[in-house]
């Protein structure tokens, strides 16, 4: 498909030795018409392209030996070097930093982004080290191949960009845009197998409505990842104190009992 770009339009290029993976579902609903109107653009890189010798060889086995294949330094760098990428390079790994939305935000903010889609056993760590390639995970599990996360971060960027979304408003309520997760949605009809929708999302005051969603919002967050509230806490007004206090007691040893004090001739704390 031949797309038409806008100026400036952000620019996903994919290094893949499937390039017939891509757009894929990055093609279809809000995404694709994005797409099409050149909102943003796609580039495919194959990296059979830059293959070596007659059957154009990608890879070549573990140096100190081992299972599998990896991906050559001089093949990836090739391919990388073939002409300007703007924006950082990423590589899709399980060994990476977590990808996160406020990644996604610092995507959205730049020119664009190059995902290396990694395949066997990974990429010569030479040329990851001399292209100052970034190595990002989507979490603690291994796939067969970069392809489908690096679609999982181009779709968590590209909806970040202005005039993607139908609705640039939704952006600013949904989960993690405020380190916290979403409060519950509710529709029509307003009882639903003897479910009813809560009476303040009903009451047309935008004071309770906000103040019951944010309070949706803090409880769940509390509830089901500890790790986000705990960071919430921190950035708004310090440590929760009964968090903290608890904390504190697990850390601190314990009274020291009668007849004990020093050990091995160290005070005992």
């Amino acid at each position: 498909m031949e797309e038409t770009r806008v100026k400036n339009a952000w620019r996903a290029t994919v290094v893949t030795l499937f390039p017939g993976m891509f757009p894929g579902p990055l093609g279809d609903s809000l995404l694709g018409r994005a797409l099409a109107e050149g909102i943003w653009a796609l580039d495919k890189v194959n990296l059979r392209e830059f293959g070596l010798g007659k059957h154009r060889a990608v890879d070549d086995t573990p140096a100190g030996g081992g299972p599998g294949m990896v991906l050559r330094a001089d093949v990836v760098a090739a391919a990388l070097d073939d002409s300007p990428r703007p924006g950082p390079v990423l590589m899709m790994s399980p060994r990476g930093r977590p990808f996160d939305q406020a990644m996604a935000q610092s995507l959205a903010a730049a020119p664009g982004a190059t995902f290396i889609c990694g395949r066997f056993e990974g990429v010569d760590e030479r040329v990851l080290e001399a292209r100052g390639i970034h190595e990002v995970s989507l979490g603690d599990f291994v796939m067969t191949g970069g392809e489908i996360a690096a679609m999982a971060l181009i779709d968590a960027t590209v909806r970040l960009i202005p005039r993607v979304l139908g609705n640039p408003e939704s952006v600013e309520t949904e989960s993690f845009s405020h380190g916290l997760l979403e409060a519950p949605q509710y529709t029509r009809p307003p009882v639903w197998d003897g479910r009813e929708i809560p009476e303040t999302l009903l009451s047309g005051n935008h004071a309770r409505i906000a103040e019951w969603r944010r309070d949706a919002a803090e409880r769940l967050t509390k509830e089901r990842r500890p790790d986000l509230w705990r960071a919430h806490r921190e950035r708004s007004s310090g440590p929760d104190p009964i968090e903290a206090q608890s904390a504190r007691s697990r850390i601190s040893p314990s009274p020291a009992q009668p007849g004990q004090g020093k050990k091995d001739g160290q005070e005992k704390e």
